[in-house]
């Protein structure tokens, strides 16, 4: 099944590296934001990617075109740095198509533009290229077909440290609770669609406003909800949660070395967790 990542957005929150790459780009550990989102598809056998390119889709398209799979394999260095033998790979069996959708394009207009790449398939899946997660994919896709709708995305708890306000008409505060405890969901990304999701998305609509609220008045939107690990690289403190869970080697995300969620923490991961892991 192909896998959409959208990867044009300015990344304004993160002006600290946007001005030089885009925000896909930036890195935990040893590989990209985008590399990472990419490997947890690959891991659930879904390897045909069609990039949604826009600001500085030229630093994405030279670090594939020039991928040194030495930096996060294992590899026999001999006969005086001439010969090298990698132990394992990471991208052989991936196929990536990258699409110029434009620079100041919304989301929508950006999967309207890769249409004619979906070589007719009848459902794909589609994300943002800044959340990770450690969501059971095959149980999500299960999911998807047991409704049998057109669109589906990850509905998740927010992993912001801001607090709910409660007001009374004349301005007494009568309630404050942190976001994960005020019961209010998100949309994850994550999405998965039928292909019908481009009768309901017409020119220069983003994709989770009107065309949303068209699946919904005719009943073909559901949300998934997961209370596993989900994140998302907005601002430079959620790089910094980012780089401190990868360097106490806490990974959730990369199932590829997990295997998947552990299921005695879900539940625990909200805003106040990423807080104190910062």
């Amino acid at each position: 099944m192909k896998v959409v990542l959208f990867c044009g957005g300015m990344g304004m929150r993160l002006r600290e590296y946007s001005d030089v790459i885009p925000k896909p780009m930036i890195e935990i550990g040893y590989r990209p934001l985008l590399w990472h989102v990419m490997k947890y598809y690959a891991h659930y056998g879904h390897s045909d990617f069609i990039l949604c390119l826009g600001h500085r889709g030229d630093v994405i398209k030279q670090y594939f075109l020039n991928y040194d799979e030495c930096l996060s394999n294992d590899f026999v260095l001999s006969n005086g740095g001439r010969d090298l033998q990698l132990r394992s790979r990471d991208i052989d069996d991936w196929r990536i198509t990258f699409v110029d959708t434009g620079l100041n394009a919304n989301i929508g207009q950006r999967l309207q533009a890769i249409e004619p790449y979906l070589d007719g398939d009848d459902v794909f899946m589609a994300n943002y290229a800044d959340g990770l997660c450690d969501l059971p994919l095959p149980e999500y896709l299960a999911y998807f077909r047991r409704h049998d709708r057109i669109a589906s995305f990850l509905c998740v708890r927010p992993n912001h440290t801001f607090h709910i306000v409660s007001l009374t008409h004349d301005g007494l505060v009568s309630g404050i609770r942190h976001v994960a405890d005020a019961g209010v969901s998100i949309n994850g990304g994550f999405f998965i669609f039928k292909k019908d999701i481009f009768r309901y998305i017409k020119d220069g609509e983003e994709l989770v406003e009107e065309p949303f609220r068209r699946l919904i008045a005719d009943e073909q939107l559901i949300a998934y909800r997961y209370e596993g690990f989900w994140a998302c690289m907005d601002t430079f403190k959620d790089k910094q949660l980012f780089d401190s869970m990868y360097a106490r080697g806490e990974t959730p995300w990369q199932v590829w070395k997990t295997g998947g969620p552990e299921r005695v923490r879900q539940g625990s991961w909200d805003g106040r967790t990423a807080q104190a892991a910062a």
